[in-house]
């Protein structure tokens, strides 16, 4: 007798979609999830992530949530812009942004930062749309930040200006 937890993937019978957050089933026999809004989501075993066939996105899971893995600096800076406009829109304001260390070079030209930051002197935090940036702990301290991508420290109230219009300056 087969025993049922082989028949599956590694995430199990059903997913949440990464795109939708619809519960998908998976093809039995094979590593594959399939949402009939967004296609075939393939996963691997061995590094415990998530392929959009037809996009070429990774996720990855952690606390039942679906995280993105981005390879290019406009995906992570989209997503971090979306997740202000949400706090603005709950009536919050964000104070400071933490990115996952491993976007450290991936995002470090998007960085507002003055010319003493640059050359090492740590006068000035380095800013993304207007709020100061902060880098993760090394995942080995928090595990997390292997899998998040950035979090968002907030304050009730709104902006003082509303800085996150400026998206691709």
């Amino acid at each position: 007798m087969i025993n049922p937890t082989f028949q599956y993937p590694v995430f199990g019978p059903e997913i949440q979609c990464p795109h939708c957050r619809q519960t998908i089933p998976a093809l039995t026999l094979t590593d594959t999830y399939l949402c009939p809004r967004h296609g075939a989501f393939e996963s691997d075993p061995k590094t415990k992530e998530l392929l959009h066939i037809q996009s070429g996105r990774h996720w990855r899971l952690w606390k039942d949530q679906w995280y993105r893995q981005h390879t290019h600096p406009d995906g992570i800076r989209f997503e971090i812009h979306e997740a202000l406009d949400r706090l603005y829109t709950q009536g919050y304001r964000a104070t400071k942004i933490i990115i996952a260390r491993r976007y450290q070079e991936l995002i470090y030209a998007y960085l507002e930062r003055n010319s003493a930051w640059r050359n090492g002197e740590d006068s000035q935090t380095p800013k993304l749309y207007g709020l100061p940036v902060e880098f993760s702990p090394d995942p080995s301290e928090e595990p997390c930040w292997e899998v998040i991508n950035f979090d968002l420290d907030k304050e009730p109230g709104a902006p003082v200006r509303y800085p996150y219009f400026r998206l691709f300056e």
